[in-house]
């Protein structure tokens, strides 16, 4: 093991953040290191214990366990660990004991304190920190707020100076593209555009067997992907011309162009939902909710917090759906009975990403007849093909209105959910899991109020039906592997990439739920749950700020993913490679992750869980 100061000191600097302090800095923390060896079977601290400063691990290994003893991870060499309870109010979450002889590094908390004070790097390494924009997103995105490379298309189309004209203009034909990279090898020689063809080969006559080279602009003049979207304008305005290179270390990224500024600009979910409130026919609303994609990267370039970017395209989801309901309404007649249409699933919570099927329902007014369902029958198939047409695809568990079963007068709804709460069968428990993220989207509201604050208070009433709920929530966990690393999901198509729905997002939507069932909160967004919870003492006030944390950190890393596989011309998903990750997005990732672990550990203490 390291035992002078210069092995030490090469040993924290192959660490990071210590390898971005500055010299007086990293030197003032090697000073303050204290090294402590341990034993097999040492306890480092216990639960609720104070925390002495900040951990990192020189030689050996330690287990990391919950209060009740869950084992969270395995911790070895460069590891550290106690930043969560510093960073929180100075006492344990877990517990920490040496699994094998060895020595801990550890800067007392103190000393830890300032060191983040001092330095930004620092402080944003340990409080997992994302600069977030928190302005009002309804406003279209400003080019000022939005760097080159959330605007520019990414893996542009190349040729070489050697290739023919026609070559280029077959290449710009082929890909529907207005320019063509120019590369000599890896280094970029020119720009060849639609326009140069026109000008300088068609007006003149020019052959076109003759080499791109002649009709190239050679060494075009370039962006950092740090530039923002303004000085891309202002570049395009001063030098006319309309396709501008983005290039890091000599490496082409991609290239902006006037098309990709005017759709930006284009682009917010005020107009999405102003186009949508036009539209006469599904068709319509699927040229609106193809736009939803290029939304999404805009607010997430801009810096927008998750629960805003979600908002904003559920807002869209909404819009269509009413829409739906009123043409339906102005094709069927007037219905014969007041209805009420509702969302559960994440068009319920308000948490729709780039990827969402439908979710829905039909509540009928008590009066309703047996002659009056076959509107009914149509109504829900109106709006649920309409749905479908417009990218929202058909739910694969049939959770439609188009089911007979989810389309019930307030009677039929309210035996659902007592039964659901009084026999909490398997199904029960996921049916109920999809109804308490029920939202009202058209129709009379009212339907809905009175069964709503029913259910939440004979559900919270029933101490063996939460219990269930809380069982049920705990299949879905973290994909924490043992040694410090991800449990990746081990077959399929997705092999070795992480589920950010299944396994990231969905267990804290499981927790926000019972947060709810147990305190009876009206919120149906996850977010607003959990901040509902910490705000009324449901839980406590260090665990309801790492939740709130790491929920954002999640959150926010999916909606990242789905950003930069849009930019890439790819279709969003929920799987992500841990492979793509930097050493501090992975780090703070897995915190996240055990963050959640921990909750879910907590939420099941003396809650008698059902097997």
């Amino acid at each position: 093991m390291p035992r002078s100061m210069l092995d030490l000191r090469r040993f924290l600097l192959s660490i990071h953040p210590y390898d971005s302090l500055p010299d007086a800095d990293f030197q003032r923390v090697l000073t303050q290191i204290i090294r402590v060896p341990i034993t097999q079977d040492d306890v480092i601290y216990a639960f609720g214990a104070p925390c002495k400063g900040l951990y990192v691990i020189l030689e050996g290994e330690v287990e990391i366990t919950t209060e009740s003893g869950e084992i969270v991870s395995h911790l070895g060499s460069r590891n550290s660990f106690g930043e969560r309870g510093l960073m929180r109010d100075g006492t344990t979450g877990t517990h920490a004991r040496a699994l094998s002889d060895g020595e801990l590094l550890l800067l007392p908390a103190d000393d830890f304190h300032a060191m983040i004070a001092a330095n930004a790097g620092a402080h944003r390494f340990f409080t997992r920190g994302r600069t977030r924009n928190d302005a009002d997103a309804t406003r279209p995105a400003s080019l000022t707020e939005t760097r080159v490379d959330q605007l520019m298309a990414s893996d542009p189309v190349t040729c070489t100076a050697e290739d023919t004209i026609t070559t280029a203009a077959q290449l710009m034909r082929q890909h529907r593209i207005s320019c063509l990279a120019v590369m000599a090898g890896t280094r970029l020689a020119g720009i060849v555009t639609l326009h140069d063809i026109n000008n300088r080969v068609v007006a003149e006559g020019l052959d076109t067997g003759l080499p791109v080279s002649r009709i190239m602009t050679a060494n075009p003049e370039t962006l950092p992907p740090a530039a923002i979207g303004s000085d891309v304008l202002h570049m395009m305005m001063e030098r006319r011309f309309g396709h501008v290179p983005v290039v890091d270390q000599g490496r082409l990224l991609g290239i902006v162009t006037q098309t990709n500024l005017t759709r930006f600009q284009a682009t917010n979910s005020a107009s999405l939902v102003r186009d949508v409130v036009r539209a006469v026919t599904a068709e319509d609303m699927a040229a609106v909710t193809a736009g939803i994609p290029q939304l999404l990267v805009q607010l997430v370039g801009a810096g927008n917090r998750h629960e805003t970017v979600t908002r904003l395209i559920t807002d869209i989801a909404d819009a269509i759906t009413r829409r739906l309901l009123a043409l339906a309404e102005d094709h069927l007649g007037p219905p014969p009975v007041p209805y009420l249409w509702l969302a559960c699933g994440s068009q319920g919570r308000q948490e729709q990403t780039g990827i969402s099927d439908q979710d829905n329902c039909l509540m009928l007014d008590d009066s309703v007849t047996d002659g009056d369902m076959p509107y009914f029958t149509a109504l829900a198939k109106f709006v649920s093909d309409g749905l479908d047409e417009a990218g929202y695809f058909y739910c694969p568990g049939d959770m439609m209105a188009t089911n007979p079963r989810w389309c019930q007068p307030m009677r039929v709804w309210r035996s659902y959910f007592h039964r659901w709460i009084d026999s909490p069968s398997t199904e029960a428990q996921m049916l109920a899991s999809v109804m308490f993220d029920l939202r009202p989207i058209g129709g009379t509201k009212s339907l809905f109020e009175d069964l709503h604050q029913e259910t939440l208070e004979k559900a919270a009433r029933n101490s063996i039906f939460v219990a269930h709920m809380v069982s049920n929530s705990l299949k879905h966990t973290p994909p924490l592997g043992l040694l410090r690393g991800f449990a990746t999901l081990r077959s399929g198509e997705h092999k070795n990439h992480i589920d950010m729905k299944m396994n990231g997002v969905i267990p804290i939507v499981d927790l926000g739920r019972i947060y709810a069932l147990r305190g009876q909160l009206d919120s149906v967004n996850t977010r607003a749950r959990i901040a509902s919870a910490h705000g009324a003492n449901q839980i406590s006030q260090s665990g309801g700020r790492d939740l709130l944390d790491a929920y954002d950190l999640i959150a926010q890393a999916r909606l990242d993913h789905q950003a930069t596989l849009i930019r890439a011309g790819a279709k969003p998903d929920n799987f992500m490679s841990p492979n793509v990750l930097s050493e501090f997005e992975r780090s703070h990732l897995r915190d996240a992750f055990v963050v959640v672990r921990t909750m879910q550990s907590a939420v099941t203490q003396g809650r008698g869980v059902i097997g």
